[in-house]
């Protein structure tokens, strides 16, 4: 059974390991190869190739972590700092990592520190443009869940701020109004409009929750790009949040009709823009709550917990994901739906009286042992066989 490609854009903070984000990424990307720089200086993006195997998936995010730190400690007492926002702060500054370039500038200057996030954006290949249009469709309305199993920004310099997704609370969406496009043609009639009025100042500036991504946007497509999700530092629960929306997706090509404009009995008479509606207030509702949140189901308008709703979603899939051999990357979700989310964990210590400082400082130690952990037992035995 083949499955999808797969692969990821991981942006992370660099800093010391007392939790204090240092700026490093122009000097990281002059000297090591596969890492892009960031408007702000004080996080750094690298980019996995995309694979269909799970195994090689899993490398691919640690091998250039590993090059990263080892890096880092060529510099200084340098490491990576966890979580999705500027925990313990400074987000009152903006660091630039390139004076001379004009998007930056005018990203700095429309957004400031807003911006200066840490994220995961998951892509999978659909090389079929209106599947993968569909695709668009059937993800942006089930965003909120991967953003539930991922919320890691509870804290913003120093403060809890009540939501376990400050990132996503705070992110300017861009432009404002995204509808759910309806086709091909609509993707490319919208776009050229966006441009045209300036409201997106290049195929990039689209800045939501799911979109299509390409070569040539929005013309030539040939995949799907998840970028609502938080960091997820642990490999382990990011291949298993992965495998959730590839079993997903897997189901709907096998299935025409999983669309929500085919499926969906909220209305009669605007569907799109009520999808859209409820989707936004679930949006904000999980960037709050998380996997506590109480949210509104798309196909029927019932009211259900996010952890239910994700639930519902393994038992649906996970037959797929058996067929498809890869149930072990997935099974993983029960920890997260059990044990909490990052930002679930770290507030629980916060309540526990645990010092802000103290949660980032021990995360930051717990996120080097477990790569080495994984980087010992695994890459190894993929490496050689």
């Amino acid at each position: 059974m083949v499955l999808l490609s797969k692969g990821f854009e991981i942006e992370i903070y660099t800093g010391t390991p007392q939790g204090e984000v240092v700026g490093l990424s122009d000097q990281i990307v002059k000297n090591l190869d596969g890492f892009v720089r960031e408007p702000d200086n004080r996080n750094v993006e690298y980019t996995t190739a995309p694979f269909c195997n799970y195994d090689r998936l899993l490398c691919a995010i640690l091998k250039p972590r590993q090059t990263l730190r080892s890096y880092l400690r060529s510099l200084g007492n340098y490491t990576l700092i966890p979580g999705s926002t500027l925990s313990l702060g400074d987000s009152s500054r903006f660091e630039r990592s390139d004076p001379n370039n004009p998007y930056h500038s005018y990203i700095e200057q429309s957004y400031g520190t807003k911006v200066v996030t840490a994220s995961i954006h998951i892509n999978i290949g659909i090389a079929e443009p209106e599947k993968l249009i569909q695709a668009c469709r059937l993800i942006r309305v089930e965003a909120p869940l991967y953003l539930a199993l991922s919320a890691a920004s509870p804290f913003l310099d120093g403060k809890a701020t009540g939501f376990h997704s400050t990132r996503w609370q705070m992110f300017p969406q861009t432009p404002e109004n995204v509808p759910l496009f309806e086709s091909h043609a609509h993707f490319i009639n919208w776009t050229e409009t966006q441009l045209a009025a300036g409201t997106m100042k290049n195929v990039r500036h689209l800045w939501n929750s799911v979109r299509p991504n390409g070569d040539r946007r929005p013309y030539n497509l040939n995949r799907l790009e998840l970028r609502i999700c938080d960091l997820v530092v642990d490999p382990i629960a990011l291949l298993a949040i992965t495998a959730l929306l590839e079993a997903r997706l897997i189901e709907m090509l096998d299935n025409p009709m999983l669309d929500p404009l085919q499926q969906s009995r909220l209305s009669n008479t605007h569907l799109a823009e009520d999808l859209i509606t409820v989707t936004a207030e679930n949006e904000l509702a999980v960037a709050r709550d998380s996997l506590d949140a109480q949210l509104t189901h798309w196909q029927d308008g019932r009211k259900i917990k996010a952890s239910d709703w994700i639930s519902e979603l393994y038992q649906q899939v996970l037959p797929i994901a058996k067929n498809r051999g890869y149930s072990c990357f997935l099974l993983p979700l029960n920890k997260i739906l059990r044990n909490g989310n990052t930002a679930q964990q770290w507030l629980k210590l916060h309540q526990q009286g645990t010092d802000i400082k103290d949660i980032i400082q021990q995360a930051i130690q717990t996120t080097e042992q477990q790569e080495r952990e994984l980087e010992d037992k695994l890459c190894q035995t993929i490496l050689v066989a």
